[in-house]
């Protein structure tokens, strides 16, 4: 039988190894975007962090790395609507929030309710409907904590699995969740989704994980074993390597969705709602590729 002084010196240990083994080091990401408007053969960077209609947005501040990508309905053209004046607001606004420090790490969601509720309250009328996915990596607490509304999304990647990922929500389908703003006596008319109705999640992230943050343009067009193939070629996490595969993996879901005979994701979704279709899916793909790296000054 061990003596209450060996026993202690035992716990002792323990807990001194266990604190050893904590990692003190602050994480960061090192992200790099690329994306493709679907009227573009060439990927084009629009003013404002856009692709077509979508938009995106990264920013540091010394609590968290933040990011996020926001998908416009294309539909709102319809009715003399640019659709990217509404998603790029969006996420510029999120960013502002960002820098000026108006935000809570393990609350993405506050940050996205924050943004919108701004927009309404905007003496400049603005219209429109868009997706939103925002990634938030705590530096101290090593946790990612997401929110995502609608159908953009994200993925984590450790070893090359994927080990945790966004939910899509879909009203039904081809019609995700959305922010919307209507006309003034037209809101009912106008799909639109409370963005606290957005799905959060916290998950704890190891230095060298991979997270790729995108729309729908990319998961309708690539599925996952393509896009970790493709991550293969991440070497390490200086940007450059970064930036070449955000490249890579864009530039070859934008290939897809102009293929009239590939079995898109997009289109056995659409067979599995009954539809006869087949091919890539023409959209708007906007791509941020990310690794946990430490972090320096």
């Amino acid at each position: 039988m061990l003596s209450v002084l060996s026993y202690g010196r035992l716990v002792a240990r323990a807990v001194i190894g266990g604190l050893s083994q904590t990692d003190s080091r602050d994480y960061s990401l090192v992200t790099a975007s690329c994306g493709f408007g679907k009227d573009f053969r060439r990927g084009i960077l629009k003013k404002g962090m856009c692709y077509g209609d979508d938009a995106c947005f990264i920013a540091r501040h010394r609590s968290a790395d933040v990011l996020g990508v926001a998908d416009g309905v294309g539909g709102w053209r319809d009715y003399g609507v640019d659709p990217s004046q509404f998603s790029g607001t969006l996420m510029k606004t999120c960013e502002r929030l960002v820098k000026e420090g108006r935000f809570v790490p393990s609350n993405p969601v506050g940050v996205l309710t924050t943004s919108y509720y701004e927009l309404l309250q905007n003496k400049v009328p603005l219209l429109g409907s868009s997706t939103a996915c925002i990634v938030v990596l705590d530096r101290q607490s090593h946790q990612l904590h997401t929110a995502n509304l609608g159908d953009s999304g994200f993925l984590v990647v450790r070893g090359g699995e994927v080990v945790h990922r966004s939910d899509e929500q879909q009203h039904y389908f081809n019609t995700p969740f959305q922010l919307s703003i209507a006309p003034p006596g037209a809101e009912g008319a106008v799909l639109s989704d409370s963005p606290e109705s957005a799905d959060s999640s916290s998950f704890d992230v190891q230095l060298g994980d991979i997270i790729l943050t995108a729309t729908d343009g990319l998961f309708d067009n690539m599925p996952d074993y393509m896009i970790l193939q493709e991550l293969k070629k991440l070497k390490n996490s200086n940007y450059e390597s970064v930036q070449q595969t955000a490249r890579s993996i864009a530039e070859q879901a934008h290939v897809l969705a102009y293929d009239p005979n590939y079995m898109s994701p997009f289109a056995q979704f659409a067979c599995d709602n009954g539809l006869n279709v087949r091919g890539g899916k023409p959209d708007d793909i906007t791509v941020l590729l990310s690794i946990v790296a430490e972090y320096t000054d």
